[in-house]
């Protein structure tokens, strides 16, 4: 006998339906699995034979063929365990299979009978609806996590038994249900740091603010202890929430990459991205033989954070350029190609030089060459897509010891919608949500200067020794603290504080 059971594969960011075809007849004794499986798959017998031996049943003494179609693309992973042992007993007529083609049936077997979670769970809900399937049927503790899909039920089992029951006997299986938009709106502004907690540094408070508005990557350069690592992690907590849209593409990444947790239904936080400088180019931008998002699609709709960037590999940073540009990442491989998104805001985190005290290094330990040969690890290119360079003092006993808080997050948040909402209304009929996105020509259309801003320009590219390519990123981020001011015209004020932020452009930074 035939029978056709439905499960799905991920491709990047989505599903595809896999038709798993079981075909058992009495013309001898064998398994054959054929359809590209890897070998996850191709153990699965052994899982399989054992699960359903401890739950009364077997795998029958005959014929037993199995194609994965579609049969030219490779599959991976234990995730068919469930549909291919529920189609076995379909096949053999040990079950009733009088509905079982209006559902995607996922899971990883134990040996006892019960299931594992699996990878990918919303990409392959969100395949199921549009293809008018009636369910999924998945384990309990990937449930949460497929519920935020409207149109589709969703049904949770803890063991094999259950699922042979619900199409057998007709013993219903518990059906999650869960309200995405109360469930996105109660922990929207669920944030384990606050700005307030931060003593002093308001300069580089006030920098993060405007880079929070205007979406700009950013680089704070100071000694150990300053506080960089403390205002990075706070950086979340002043961004715009996330919409629904953006939670979902953002929990897409997530799920895909086996990071959402059983209780977890929908990301409703931006995303907080710390790699450890050790992280090799494929783990940051993706890949590997089976292509899984990188760092920087983890961070999308977020903020990565390299601690200490020098420390980084040269290799590893450098393959970050294209992403920063195009804001996706594109992994080839010889017969097919995976697209990852990765728009992401980049903070990261320098010392002045390799002990970290210089020019003020109480050991006499640094020097002029010493701080620019450490300085030199980061690329003119790299450093030629970071918009705001700020340096981080080292924080007087005074300021730690004052029990005054200093503003809270909230506060900053406020200004920062202001400024982005003015942004999404200018750039409406552009491909553009913030200022940090936009190019030479958006540039010249809605950066103008009068004279006296033109003329501090000009001053500070000639005095200040700045590089040609300040010249681009000073006029961004000037226009984004007119927009934090709310004012519709760049004034000499907001070029001079912009200014302020390119520090690592000067020819002789801090010598």
């Amino acid at each position: 006998m035939l029978i056709k059971i439905y499960g799905s594969a991920i491709h990047g960011v989505s599903a595809q339906t896999i038709t798993i075809e079981v075909n058992v007849d009495t013309g001898g004794v064998g398994y054959h699995l054929v359809g590209l499986p890897d070998n996850a798959i191709k153990e699965s017998s052994y899982r399989i034979s054992a699960a359903l031996k401890n739950v009364g049943y077997k795998i029958p003494g005959k014929k037993i063929t199995i194609n994965m179609a579609p049969a030219d693309l490779r599959k991976e992973g234990a995730a068919y365990d469930l549909s291919i042992a529920i189609g076995i007993l379909a096949a053999s007529d040990q079950i009733l299979a009088e509905n079982i083609q209006d559902y995607i049936i996922m899971g990883e077997l134990s040996l006892d009978g019960t299931l594992q979670p699996v990878k990918g769970v919303l990409p392959i809900a969100i395949q199921a609806r549009e293809e008018g399937f009636k369910g999924i049927i998945l384990p309990k503790q990937n449930t949460r996590e497929a519920a935020i899909v409207n149109n589709l039920d969703v049904f949770a089992a803890e063991n094999i038994k259950e699922v042979i029951d619900f199409f057998n006997e007709g013993k219903p299986l518990e059906k999650i249900e869960i309200d995405t938009r109360k469930e996105f709106q109660e922990k929207i502004n669920d944030f384990p740091f606050d700005f307030s907690e931060v003593k002093g540094q308001e300069t580089a408070k006030r920098a993060m603010e405007v880079a929070a508005a205007g979406g700009h990557n950013i680089i704070l350069i100071g000694p150990p202890g300053s506080g960089k690592t403390m205002l990075a992690k706070r950086v979340p907590s002043i961004l715009p929430p996330l919409s629904l849209k953006e939670a979902l593409e953002t929990t897409k990444i997530h799920s895909v990459a086996g990071k959402m947790g059983t209780e977890t239904s929908l990301m409703t936080v931006r995303p907080f991205r710390a790699p450890h400088h050790t992280i090799s180019d494929v783990a940051l931008v993706g890949g590997g033989g089976y292509p899984q998002p990188g760092e920087i699609s983890l961070a999308h709709n977020g903020v990565l954070f390299l601690d200490e960037m020098p420390e980084f590999k040269r290799t590893v940073l450098e393959v970050m350029r294209q992403p920063l540009e195009d804001r996706e990442v594109t992994i080839s491989r010889a017969k097919f190609t995976v697209n990852y998104p990765a728009s992401f805001m980049l903070v990261a985190s320098m010392n002045p030089s390799p002990s970290g005290f210089f020019p003020d290094d109480p050991n006499n330990t640094s020097s002029v060459y010493e701080m620019q040969r450490y300085m030199n690890k980061l690329s003119g290119p790299l450093l030629d897509r970071i918009d705001i360079h700020i340096e981080v003092q080292k924080v007087e006993f005074e300021q730690l010891a004052e029990r005054r808080k200093g503003e809270k997050s909230e506060d900053i948040r406020k200004r920062v919608l202001v400024a982005r909402e003015i942004q999404r209304e200018r750039y409406k009929d552009l491909k553009i949500s913030y200022n940090a996105q936009i190019g030479p020509k958006e540039i010249e259309q809605y950066c103008n200067l009068d004279e006296t801003s033109f003329s501090l320009i000009k001053t500070a590219m000639e005095k200040l020794n700045l590089s040609a390519r300040a010249y681009d990123r000073i006029l961004k981020v000037a226009r984004t603290i007119a927009d934090l001011e709310e004012s519709e015209n760049i004034l000499s004020y907001h070029v001079s504080e912009a200014i302020q932020y390119r520090s690592l452009d000067r020819e002789f930074w801090n010598g």
